[in-house]
């Protein structure tokens, strides 16, 4: 029953099809074209059959041992039913994913006044790449505003901010918290003083590609778009086995999961490294965002999902934006990897109860889009746990059945690197493999952890 599971944590689904020529011989003689049409083909073949093999060789034995063991028979029936409807929200995912399409960006000519917050805290020279990252963006200099702010590190990113202020007088804004506030306080400190009609937020640790700024423009000529989140790939990835496969996770989950939430226009989470706001809409929202809390304790971590919840719930859009790409640094050590998940998790857990609330007032049909995802994907946790218990009782009483469980999970993650190669025509596809695996053993812990400390404030990684 932990199969589909394993497919739904890694969110697996890349990024958007190039529109087809619309004369038939150039779409035969395209080679991309061609690719994609067969990555789009295995995808469906192999939905098919792993669903046909699941429940041909797996199902029958769960149901016998039901039948056998009272005890496990309800535990079974809901693990059934739910593996059927998790193939479901797969084919779903996919089929949206495959719809997708990037919004035209923004001209030169017809970009909106732009404000960049970096907001950074013990960053040391890597804000300087932030920084330059954004002088050399593809924008009219004249409509581009870039705030800078400092929270109170203690080493000397300070001095780096304020050699970009030297640099690019004029440009570069230098702000500074004399003590640390925390990240929170650091982009509200930003969004005040901004002046632009879009909000760009980045973190001090990522770098935007060129054409990310025009790209991420784009989509807010739809005044009902309030926030556009950005494709986001891993920086240090040449640095260890965790960074590669990070990096193949990213593109499984932040590429694929953003695109096909984008085309019903419920992206649940606009993460920090890459995210545009409506300046106007931040601004109704920004000081309830400011001083939210949970249970009691002051929320300090989980800003970006939460500022995308509090404009979903003003009736916002948010999509995502496949060409406006940031590369972002990951941890590359198991603890700190770990810590970062654990603070991930958390904000998830609170993000998604206050989503359940206003998932209500969303249109129709993102509303039943929505409520499927997130009830089928949320499932997935006690279901998956649950399993651990029915599944050795079926194991001992059909022996025969380890081997095609040891298949379908080896087929599972095999599966999930045909969305990656649909981005990414590379071998390190394999890394998510390894992931798929090293999650199961090592990273099972996280959110149940999350669950029982979801009050704790510490950012952890600092």
């Amino acid at each position: 029953m932990s199969i589909v599971q394993s497919q739904l944590a890694i969110a697996n689904q890349p990024a958007a099809p190039r529109a087809v020529s619309s004369a038939a011989c150039e779409a035969r003689c395209d080679p991309g074209e061609l690719w994609n049409f067969a990555i789009y083909a295995l995808i469906t073949v192999g939905i098919v059959l792993i669903a046909y093999y699941q429940f041909h060789a797996i199902v029958p034995r769960v149901l016998a041992a039901a039948a056998m063991k009272r005890e496990i028979r309800l535990l079974a029936y809901v693990g059934i039913l739910w593996t059927a409807m998790g193939f479901l929200l797969i084919a779903v995912r996919t089929v949206l994913w495959v719809l997708y399409r990037p919004a035209p960006a923004a001209t030169r000519d017809t970009a909106p006044s732009l404000t960049v917050i970096i907001p950074a805290y013990n960053e040391g020279a890597m804000v300087l790449k932030s920084i330059q990252s954004v002088i050399d963006a593809d924008y009219p200099p004249e409509r581009l505003e870039i705030l800078v702010v400092d929270d109170g590190s203690r080493d000397d990113t300070w001095e780096h901010i304020l050699e970009a202020g030297r640099r690019y007088p004029g440009r570069v804004t230098a702000l500074r918290h004399e003590r640390n506030r925390g990240k929170r306080e650091a982009l509200a400190l930003g969004f005040m003083r901004a002046r632009g009609e879009i909000i760009v937020t980045i973190d001090s640790d990522s770098v935007i590609e060129r054409g990310a700024l025009l790209s991420l423009a784009g989509p807010f000529r739809d005044s009902r778009v309030g926030a556009v989140a950005g494709k986001v790939l891993v920086y240090n990835r040449a640095h260890g086995v965790i960074p590669r496969m990070l990096h193949v996770r990213f593109i499984l989950s932040f590429d694929m999961l953003r695109a096909a939430e984008s085309v019903y226009r419920n992206v649940y989470c606009c993460p920090g490294a890459l995210t545009a706001y409506r300046a106007q809409a931040v601004r109704r929202v920004l000081e309830p965002w400011r001083s939210q809390a949970f249970l009691g304790s002051r929320c300090t971590f989980g800003e970006d999902r939460a500022m995308t919840n509090y404009l979903l719930d003003q009736g916002y859009d948010a999509l995502y934006q496949r060409t406006a790409v940031v590369h972002t640094v990951v941890p590359q050590a198991y603890g700190k990897l770990c810590k970062m998940l654990l603070r991930w998790n958390r904000s998830y857990v609170r993000e998604e109860i206050r989503f359940a609330r206003i998932v209500w007032k969303r249109p129709w049909p993102t509303r039943a889009l929505a409520l499927f995802d997130r009830f089928i994907t949320n499932a997935s946790y006690p279901v998956s746990l649950s399993s651990l218990g029915v599944l050795p009782v079926v194991i001992a009483l059909h022996p025969g059945v380890t081997a095609p469980v040891m298949t379908v999970m080896a087929a599972m993650s095999l599966f999930q690197v045909l969305y990656y190669l649909r981005t990414e025509r590379s071998f390190n596809c394999l890394y998510g493999v390894l992931y798929a695996y090293f999650s199961s053993v090592a990273l099972f812990w996280i959110l149940p952890y999350a669950v029982a400390t979801v009050r704790a404030r510490g950012w952890l990684t600092r």
